[in-house]
């Protein structure tokens, strides 16, 4: 009998509340330049902090083509997105007058475009780090982790 790997499927969604503990999906985008791994890193829109492109979940989307529809969106990237979650970290996003607890969910994109123009670049800034760089210039404990430790070669 033949084990054959579980495929993402589709997400659908019922309404909940802000404080409730949401989930994103964030995109861990990636490269080789001469014989060295690059990761790309954009700054968020409020305080310019260094982070990994994410977003919330999409209707009818899988959470592996959300994280790459944010890559393109936030960082102009596209490339080849695997169905596999390579960590999970955890913050604290200000929602209005509320602290929501948020779960983020990173999935390796293996970029083959990069682009010159995209949807949010009058709001962000786009750079390629080594991944011990990258880690460097992250908050989050975990996800510092999850980047440092990154290593393509394990993803086949």
């Amino acid at each position: 009998m033949t084990n054959l790997p579980a495929q993402q499927i589709p997400l659908k969604f019922a309404t909940g509340r802000k404080t409730d503990i949401r989930a994103q999906f964030a995109a861990l985008c990636w490269r080789i330049v001469d014989d060295k791994v690059e990761i790309c890193l954009v700054t968020s829109r409020t305080r310019g902090r260094w982070i990994l492109p994410k977003g919330w979940p999409m209707h009818k989307q899988t959470p592996a083509a959300a994280a790459a529809m944010e890559a393109y969106e936030e960082a102009g990237l596209r490339g080849e997105v695997l169905d596999v979650c390579l960590g999970i970290y955890s913050y604290i996003k200000p929602l209005g007058n509320v602290n929501a607890p948020i779960v983020a969910m990173v999935y390796p994109v293996h970029v083959t475009d990069v682009l010159s123009d995209w949807p949010e670049k009058r709001q962000r800034k786009r750079k390629w780090f080594s991944p011990k760089k990258a880690a460097k210039k992250l908050e989050e404990p975990a996800l510092k982790r999850i980047v440092a430790t990154f290593d393509p070669a394990l993803l086949r």
